[in-house]
């Protein structure tokens, strides 16, 4: 129901309020399949979170009668239910909605909805072959066992295959999005919070926005506009929205309170930087127990051995943070990907995101979070073990691979961090001082430091 609404809250209302009924239906069909596939990528974002909390809960009530249900074979059965529908939902329903929505029918049969529904099926078989025969092929040039056994037996070999290189793509898209993620993070948490002033007059700031707002008005809504302001209205009209966003954020700034201002900036600022170095040195830390410990590696297992011992060695607590860290991973993973050059497009608009759209961004979201387990478990952020299908990967046992894996996120995470940190520092810098509102034909890079000196001695009088 959460996952229907928040669909409804982004979809364009034009392409279901229509006077075709068939394209109503469709459409209706479309948004259905694609309300299941979201909730399929949350509950694999739930998955090892309710997994470690599960085993924590069973620690503390181990003899309680009304936690008899929590047991290791509910815990599997989730796993192997989020795979099985984590398969479905990417081999068969996002691609069968995708040519449901763009079919018309076939030449000289009669219209309606069930003829689209035969094309969408025609066209679904044909790309299920096209990707059984890459994948045979690539699993005959890899292995050749695999590859035979494939064909005789398509749901034990073709689709787990097919899936760990799906995972496999996932992973590596986590390993570029997450750490320009975390860096993203605390200009998205400050946009967002109030900041605090520092040697910065607000009133001053709002009273130059608030005439160039008002000369940027006039000139949009001049009686007799010349010749150069029609050329160029589009721009201005963009550069006055700019300026009034920026008016509205001054004026919640002089309207903010000195605790919210003073204290919730920082604290928010420190949560963050905590999280993230927490994220890197549990990387590093995983790193060298994979050079001293072959048990680090990943792998799967068949029972999850709930309630007998901690999966942290800091017990409850540990548990308690791996469980935030995990959440705070993805939640940088979809602002890196989100923010990335590549998929910023996809970047779903309130009642103006069309239906082509949502399907694109709920099988992104779901290929991010049905690798969370996989990622989190390479990066040694939990030491719960992949259960069913997940931990059938054949690339979880290769040490190169996951070695490089480790090592890679831990460099990138930290060059974005330095990379952040500096340009926001000298960003805030140049503010301060006033050096922001120079011209634009003064390069700040040769500014003096006497005239620097002078211009912070000035503020601070």
């Amino acid at each position: 129901m959460v996952c229907y609404l928040v669909l409804t809250h982004f979809k364009k209302t034009a392409e279901f309020v229509t006077d075709d009924i068939e394209d109503a239906t469709v459409n209706k069909i479309a948004l259905w399949l694609c309300t299941f596939t979201l909730s399929v990528a949350v509950c694999a974002v739930l998955l090892l979170p309710i997994s470690i909390l599960s085993n924590e809960v069973l620690l503390t009530f181990p003899h309680s009668y009304y936690m008899q249900w929590l047991n290791g074979s509910l815990i599997h059965g989730l796993w192997n239910l989020v795979f099985l529908f984590s398969n479905l939902s990417l081999v068969f329903l996002m691609p069968f909605a995708y040519f449901f929505t763009e079919s018309e029918g076939f030449a000289g049969s009669r219209k309606g909805v069930m003829a689209r529904v035969y094309e969408a099926v025609v066209l679904l078989i044909l790309l299920a072959l096209l990707v059984l025969g890459i994948v045979w092929v690539a699993s005959a040039l890899l292995h050749d066992n695999i590859a035979r056994k494939s064909l005789y037996d398509l749901w034990e070999y073709y689709l787990p295959y097919l899936y760990s290189g799906i995972s496999l793509f996932g992973v590596l898209l986590l390993l570029l999005c997450t750490p320009f993620g975390l860096s993203r993070m605390f200009s998205v948490t400050g946009s967002l919070l109030v900041k605090p002033r520092l040697l910065e007059d607000v009133e001053d700031t709002l009273s130059c926005t608030v005439f160039e707002e008002d000369s940027l008005y006039r000139k949009l809504h001049c009686g007799s506009p010349s010749c150069w302001v029609t050329l160029n209205m589009e721009a201005m009209r963009k550069e006055y929205q700019a300026v009034q966003s920026r008016r509205v954020a001054l004026e919640m700034r002089r309207k903010a309170s000195p605790w919210q201002r003073n204290l919730g900036y920082p604290l928010a600022m420190l949560m963050l930087l905590a999280l993230t170095v927490m994220c890197v040195l549990m990387v590093c830390f995983n790193v060298l127990e994979l050079l001293l410990d072959e048990t680090a590696m990943p792998r799967g297992m068949e029972d999850p051995h709930l309630g007998r011992a901690s999966f942290s060695m800091f017990g409850s607590l540990g548990a308690a943070v791996q469980v935030i860290l995990i959440l705070y991973l993805m939640l940088s993973s979809l602002v890196g990907f989100y923010s990335s050059p590549l998929f910023c497009g996809l970047l779903p608009r309130v009642k103006d995101t069309n239906l082509t759209q949502i399907i694109a961004n709920c099988v992104s979201l779901l290929i991010l979070s049905s690798a969370l387990p996989v990622f989190s478990r390479t990066l040694g952020i939990t030491r719960f073990d992949l259960l069913g299908d997940f931990g059938r990967y054949n690339w979880l046992g290769n040490f190169y691979i996951v070695f490089l894996y480790n090592m890679l996120f831990a460099g990138l995470t930290s060059a974005s961090l330095t990379k952040t940190v500096t340009w926001a520092v000298r960003r805030e810098l140049i503010r301060a001082f006033g050096l922001d509102r120079l011209p634009l034909t003064v390069s700040r890079s040769t500014v003096p430091v006497k005239l620097l000196l002078a211009s912070g001695l000035s503020k601070i009088q």
